[in-house]
């Protein structure tokens, strides 16, 4: 059992080191990897080597900081402020409509894309500006964004369920078509608890709707800014090339997999960035000394993310080189307990292992086993299995490494920390929560 002991020990590092030696979150995440390192024994130079190759080979801490600069940049030319006029036209007259929409918006990409880090900087490239300029404080306007995160796992159909339904211990207990329906309610169900949350944030922290002076009629702001709909097309192309009609006909005509070859993570801010240079062209530096000056000025943030990211998943690696999944497997095959304890249990576990790892990655793991040992206790395989994918769609909410939180973090330019209270009570708890109701039968799916 070391490695789950790595894993308690991996976590209380970082908070000793953060809350109480008051370190930021970056020398954190390094002292949590040293230390979880040593449990690697007489290995530990090479676990350590091999973990810190993957972890900086990871698309999530590119398309962090790539995030990071697209920000700064567009802090640096009217592009956002056009944009956000236009949204503010459309629904700043509702109180806390930035988070209803950002909510919303969060659902709508994830039944697309399915990719936590993808749903978070495509989301929250737009709508974290827009909250901030509506009163929204940045920690909370990054806590939104990355409570949406694991949406695209609770929808069909993300690769996750794909991984989990595709399993030998779950294939013999569920058609792939059986899960669809049931996936499809317990979204909604997820989709409908953030709304609640929602509303619960908006007045808990006192968040108006616009003034009416700061409103800028429609018709006006869409004429001095319709440009900067352009950002748009950087979620959208990639989106449309990889799924539908569009990514199948690709497919076939290449015949290789589009969904696979092109990476929503790396591509949106990729496209971001160019079309920022070029909307922004003429407020951007037009020589070298003052490129280098531009990019010089978002170094700090930029240093901070990437060290916190590349930390987390340097982690996750030695853990799973340690026996992680294998151990919490073993531990949770051996429960016997009542429906609503196991259920309780099970969803624990499920979140324990989606803190270091990814939602797939966690299925991968533990998710069989979680299933088997749900349909053994009575509760229908379907909705074993789409419980069992609600409590790993905690993986964006989880802290301190689920990687949207840093995704979300360094687009809002605060410290992830300040996250990951509100994060626990307003996304992480609750989905759990969620998940048990529906093991129970209290939530039909």
């Amino acid at each position: 059992m070391s490695a789950i002991w790595a894993l308690v020990v991996y976590i209380a590092a970082i908070i000793v080191t953060n809350a109480v030696l008051k370190r930021n979150i970056g020398e954190s995440m390094i002292a949590g990897f040293v230390v979880v390192s040593l449990f690697a024994g007489p290995d530990i130079l090479h676990v350590m080597t091999g973990a810190l190759t993957e972890a900086m080979q990871e698309e999530v801490t590119y398309a962090a900081i790539a995030f990071v600069v697209a920000s700064y940049l567009m802090s640096r030319t009217p592009i956002l402020d056009r944009l956000i006029d236009i949204m503010n036209s459309l629904f700043g007259r509702v109180r806390g409509g930035p988070v209803y929409t950002s909510i919303l918006g969060g659902g709508a990409m994830g039944a697309i894309a399915h990719i936590g880090a993808a749903v978070t900087a495509s989301v929250g490239s737009v709508t974290i500006p827009w909250m901030k300029r509506s009163g929204v404080s940045p920690a909370m306007s990054a806590t939104v964004v990355a409570g949406c995160a694991g949406m695209g796992i609770t929808f069909p159909f993300s690769g996750t369920m794909f991984i989990l339904i595709g399993s030998a211990g779950v294939s013999q207990l569920l058609e792939p078509n059986e899960i669809v329906l049931p996936l499809l309610a317990a979204g909604l169900w997820c989709l409908a608890y953030r709304m609640v949350a929602a509303w619960i944030i908006v007045r808990r922290h006192g968040i108006q709707a616009m003034d009416p002076a700061d409103v800028v009629p429609a018709r006006r702001s869409l004429r001095t800014g319709w440009t900067s709909l352009l950002l748009f097309v950087a979620i959208l192309v990639p989106v449309l090339v990889t799924v539908g009609p569009m990514g199948a006909g690709l497919s076939a005509w290449t015949g290789v997999d589009v969904s696979d070859a092109i990476s929503l993570i790396v591509w949106i801010p990729v496209l971001l960035v160019t079309l920022v240079l070029f909307l922004g062209r003429r407020h951007l530096p037009r020589t070298a000394s003052g490129w280098w000056t531009t990019l010089g000025d978002s170094a700090p943030r930029i240093g901070v993310i990437g060290v916190t990211i590349v930390g987390a998943f340097a982690a996750s690696n030695v853990l799973s080189e340690l026996g992680l999944p294998a151990q919490l497997t073993t531990l949770l095959s051996a429960l016997d307990a009542p429906l609503w304890l196991l259920a309780i249990a099970v969803g624990v576990l499920v979140v324990a292992v989606a803190i270091p790892l990814t939602g797939s990655a966690t299925m991968a793991a533990i998710g069989p086993v979680a299933v088997t040992a749900l349909v053994g206790a009575g509760v229908p395989a379907p909705v074993a299995a789409a419980a069992v994918l609600v409590f790993a769609s905690t993986e964006g909410a989880s802290p301190p490494a689920a990687a949207p939180i840093y995704v979300a973090s360094a687009i809002a330019g605060v410290d992830p920390v300040r996250t990951f209270k509100p994060l626990l009570a307003y996304f992480c708890l609750p989905i759990l929560a969620l998940g048990v109701l529906m093991v129970l039968g209290v939530l039909p799916i």
